[in-house]
């Protein structure tokens, strides 16, 4: 399943994202951890020492490279340089698992916590008045569009602030996106714009609250955002440890706190997979985005018709070392 914790700016996202990782994986289950945030905080809120994640190599660093790699041998695609980030893949395009043999997790990931951490990269000084962030997430998007997640695995990315988690397609790709609010009107405030952003893609947005004192928060939440409430984080003596730089055991986590996390996994895990509609989606945002282009005519001949993502595609796609393996 793919799940992005979305959220305004303080909201606690980036630390709900790190929790929810390391739940799932304390609990064996594969995990893979996107930082798509402009302010690039999740390695560290994982614990992966700053002197490891200075090594990291950022996708949004290296957009040539995945693109020549996700491409495969699909004939719709001509080069590297004929894909755009909403480019969906195809038959013979390479498409990848959370498991397994995964290039673009040896490439770019990193052990964090028992997960898999990759970046997008932060925005840097040469970026300054040349290029947008959009750009460095639009990498993310793409292995994202790439990636058949199977029944138990989990793809976990901390977006970025504010509304630009739907300035592109990114918003579309994933089974379930938590909106972190604090009880406030200015948190609502966000569920409200982002549900409105959302309704008529079928993306289904649930409400976390975050820094809960009591039950009277917990009825302004219910009050302004109903039944989208998920759960709600109480204020937390661990996550205020984690602000500070510590990274205490996760058994240490307050009791109703891991209840909140398993719900969420409940959650996740009750949300039916629709490859059809994520299929369709990847093509209608494909349009969208060329329509402006001069080029437009050449990347709408991208998208294959006759292709659907999911398991059955990732199959045919498998090596053929891994077939001799399993035919053993």
């Amino acid at each position: 399943m793919k799940i992005a914790f979305a959220g305004k700016g303080g909201s606690g996202k980036t630390t709900l994202s790190a929790l929810f990782t390391r739940y799932l994986a304390a609990r064996g289950v594969p995990v893979v951890a996107v930082d798509a945030d402009i302010n690039q905080h999740l390695g560290t809120a994982l614990g992966v020492p700053e002197h490891r994640l200075d090594r990291l190599p950022a996708l949004g660093a290296h957009p040539t490279e995945i693109k020549e790699v996700l491409r495969g041998d699909n004939p719709r695609i001509a080069s590297a340089e004929a894909m755009i980030k909403t480019t969906p893949p195809g038959r013979g395009s390479l498409l990848l698992g959370v498991t397994g043999e995964n290039p673009v997790h040896a490439r770019f990931g990193a052990p964090a916590h028992g997960a898999t951490l990759m970046v997008t990269g932060p925005y840097a000084e040469e970026d300054l008045g040349v290029s947008c962030y959009h750009s460095k997430v639009g990498m993310a998007e793409m292995y994202l569009n790439h990636l058949v997640d199977g029944p138990g695995e989990y793809v976990v990315v901390d977006m970025t602030a504010g509304a630009d988690s739907f300035s592109s397609g990114l918003f579309t790709r994933f089974d379930m996106t938590f909106l972190v609010a604090e009880p406030t009107l200015r948190g609502v405030g966000v569920y409200r714009q982002y549900a409105d952003y959302a309704r008529d893609h079928g993306v289904e947005i649930r409400v976390v609250g975050n820094k809960v004192r009591d039950e009277e928060d917990v009825e302004f939440l219910r009050e302004h955002v109903g039944d989208a409430l998920a759960a709600w984080m109480s204020h937390s003596g661990f996550v205020r440890s984690m602000e500070k730089g510590r990274h205490p055991e996760l058994a240490d986590l307050e009791e109703e706190n891991v209840k909140t996390l398993g719900r969420l996994r409940d959650m996740v895990d009750a949300t039916g997979k629709d490859w059809a509609r994520f299929t369709r989606q990847s093509a209608e945002f494909h349009l969208r985005y060329c329509r402006s282009r001069t080029d437009a005519a050449e990347l709408a001949a991208q998208i294959d018709p006759d292709f659907l993502m999911g398991p059955d595609a990732l199959e045919v796609k498998r090596p053929s070392h891994e077939t001799d393996k399993t035919d053993k």
